[in-house]
């Protein structure tokens, strides 16, 4: 497998197989109401970490790597958005990965090794995977973590599984 493939089929795995699901199981345990709320000035909502995590993804991926029009407004990701429900998310995310799938996958090895100017940083489009893939992980964490300060609940993401398995 080139390293092409390998970079989307773990893009894959991580963003749209764990962060994807993460995110999905939290939005089912919180109420509406829950959805905007932030638990602390200085930490953005569940909302608004959503609307960030498309807004990163369609700069860094659609336009950084895709060349489509960058018409990113990092910060009304932070407003709060209220009129926006929960399924308008779960639209948004899914719209979201139509166009990553799309996107990575019409991408070439030369384009992996491409320098890219993406949000004033130079990276190479590995980079640019690479820190999407990084962004989706380290917010869908915060997501869990209201989500647990919200709920009181713990969010079974691994329940049922030995995770004391030694290596072999």
């Amino acid at each position: 497998m080139n390293t092409k493939a390998l970079l989307v089929r773990e893009f894959e795995i991580r963003v749209f197989n764990e962060s994807y699901e993460r995110i999905y199981k939290c939005l089912s345990m919180i109420e509406d109401q829950h959805l905007w709320k932030q638990v602390h000035p200085n930490i953005p909502s569940i909302g608004n970490l959503i609307l960030h995590l498309c807004g990163n993804s369609r700069q860094w991926i659609l336009s950084g790597l895709g060349g489509r029009e960058d018409n990113r407004n990092r910060d009304l990701e932070f407003i709060v958005q209220s009129n926006i429900k929960k399924s308008e998310l779960v639209f948004l995310l899914e719209n979201m990965k139509i166009n990553l799938k799309y996107t990575l996958n019409d991408l070439t090895d030369n384009d992996i090794n491409e320098k890219y100017l993406i949000q004033g940083f130079t990276v190479t489009g590995y980079s640019a995977v690479s820190h999407v893939l990084e962004h989706f992980s380290y917010h869908t964490g915060q997501i869990t973590l209201i989500t647990k300060f919200l709920t009181g609940a713990d969010t079974g993401y691994y329940a049922g599984q030995d995770l004391n398995q030694p290596n072999n």
